[in-house]
């Protein structure tokens, strides 16, 4: 990312904004009325309709939306207009299984999303394999907003930019850590209200900013179809593939975020989880599009023409230093929108941890290690957890920056649908099929990851496979090619869940399955 200089006014605003977040999670201790894994993880009884829409806002639409969503406009233009599908796809799911679990969970006390897969089918090792799949998926995503923290600090200071980058994710991952570490669930959940009210504020900021400087879609249209036709023109058929296929991954995948079913858990009644999810039906229009406006702007802006797409995740990065030259008003509204971004991150990856440090410590250390631990142990643990996870993902992050082929924020999200929609059959098809037997999903959960994992590591489009491109060398066969799945414009998940489906079913009616011991749906 290009220099967005701010002077000590603008960084000391976002300054305080910053020390304003560890002292909501100082009023979210003291709010806490005991020392459990329910109030911690959960909030106890529960959260109302404003918090629920604005954390599920905030948790969803995140540094991701305004980063890797403009640069993958500015790589391949109007097709990603595809985005604000697959965003509602997802309220799409939500609405076939959340009011069923929601009901489920309240009876039953569920922390985490496996909470439900034990009560249902009582097959630990599937309860464990869903609880790894989820921490290794969302790890996954926590490591894509650490890397774009670290792209706004390149962006915000005229620093070394790797020195910049290594600052940026250090800083901020510990003040999230902090006030997650201290309030729990609820400063998470108050923090993402705020954040969220300010991420909407910025989102209409950016457009404000894009139209007043860049110009209108017709503009760009003009632009780009004469420059780059090939942004512009009608899909073909490879592209329309990719077009349904993120919306079948996006859609599933993305309501079977872990950190999206804890927010159903608490959503504090059936009216205010359903008037939540009607509400979130209409804010893909308030984030991704947005987004995807403003990458074909800069697409067609001759201020960005000697941008790569090697590079394209700087687009962001870009447009603000050029609004930000233009005049002292323009500039503080870059600082506000900086400031939404900061919100849009840090709400998403506190959300993450959250989720991660509560399947780590209820449904693998307490679950299958030490099943006599107490509340108040098992939450200084969950605590302590969430520290080491952010280390380990901070590390990493650090280490594919500094890679000649750095993974693009896409590529980072991608991989965490493929895996999370390989759940679907246990989640979706387990809340409706009394017939599923209790071993079904286990197998097709391992059969699906075995295929994402074989295709996402050994096929690719590029001249190395994922797999090279992420240790920086070649190290084994050359890559599929034409002809092969790599192109055929379907996500490995999708193939992944087909075998996953077909397994369940066979071992369902196959007199291989293993019934379920008790009887736990509802009527």
């Amino acid at each position: 990312m290009s220099d967005i200089p701010l002077g000590p006014a603008e960084l000391g605003f976002i300054a305080v904004y910053l020390l304003s977040l560890i002292g909501i999670g100082y009023c979210g201790m003291r709010a806490r009325t005991e020392n459990s894994l329910k109030d911690f993880y959960l909030a106890g009884s529960g959260v109302g309709f404003l918090v629920l829409v604005l954390t599920l806002y905030a948790t969803q639409y995140s540094g991701n939306t305004l980063f890797a969503f403009t640069g993958k406009t500015f790589r391949i233009g109007y097709a990603w207009l595809m985005s604000v599908h697959f965003m509602m796809a997802i309220i799409v799911v939500y609405l076939v299984f959340a009011p069923r679990l929601h009901r489920l969970a309240k009876r039953e006390s569920f922390i985490t999303p496996a909470d439900f897969l034990e009560h249902r089918f009582s097959h630990r090792p599937y309860t464990v394999l869903a609880s790894i799949t989820m921490v290794v998926a969302i790890g996954n995503y926590l490591l894509a907003q650490l890397t774009a923290m670290g792209l706004l600090l390149q962006g915000m200071t005229t620093f070394d930019p790797r020195t910049a980058f290594v600052a940026g994710v250090i800083l901020l991952a510990v003040i999230m850590l902090v006030y997650e570490t201290l309030g729990g669930f609820r400063a998470v959940a108050w923090t993402d209200m705020i954040q969220g009210g300010i991420l909407m504020v910025g989102f209409a900021i950016l457009l404000f900013v894009v139209l007043d400087h860049f110009g209108g879609l017709a503009k760009s249209f003009e632009t780009l179809k004469e420059a780059r036709p090939e942004k512009v023109a009608a899909p073909d058929a490879l592209t329309i593939r990719r077009w349904f296929s993120y919306i079948v991954v996006v859609g599933i995948g993305g309501a079977l975020y872990p950190q999206a079913i804890q927010r159903i858990y608490a959503a504090r009644s059936q009216r205010v989880l359903r008037n939540g999810v009607a509400m979130m039906a209409f804010l893909p229009l308030t984030a991704s599009l947005i987004a995807v406006f403003v990458g074909v702007t800069a697409a067609a802006s001759p201020e960005l023409a000697t941008l790569t797409d090697a590079d394209s995740d700087r687009v962001f990065g870009e447009v603000c230093r050029i609004v930000m030259a233009e005049s002292p008003f323009h500039r503080w509204l870059i600082v506000v929108l900086l400031a939404a971004v900061l919100a849009a991150l840090m709400s998403t990856a506190d959300s993450v941890l959250l989720s991660v440090s509560s399947m780590l410590t209820k449904d693998i250390y307490h679950r299958q290690i030490n099943p006599a631990a107490s509340e108040e142990k098992l939450t200084k643990i969950g605590k302590s957890l969430s520290w080491v996870v952010v280390t380990i993902m901070a590390a990493i992050a650090i280490y594919l920056n500094s890679l000649e082929n750095k993974p693009t924020l896409v590529k980072l999200m991608d991989m965490k649908f493929d895996m999370l929609m390989q759940l679907g059959p246990g989640f979706i098809l387990g809340m409706h099929w009394r017939g599923m037997k209790a071993n079904a999903p286990f197998w097709g959960l391992a059969c699906g990851l075995f295929l994402v994992f074989a295709l996402y590591f050994l096929v690719s489009t590029n001249n190395l496979t994922v797999m090279e491109e992420w240790l920086g060398f070649r190290y084994g066969p050359t890559k599929i090619t034409q002809g092969t799945l790599a192109n055929w414009g379907v996500h490995g998940g999708v193939f992944g869940l087909t075998l996953n489906l077909a397994v369940v079913v066979a071992i369902s009616y196959l007199p291989l399955g293993q019934a379920r011991s008790k009887g736990v749906l509802e009527t």
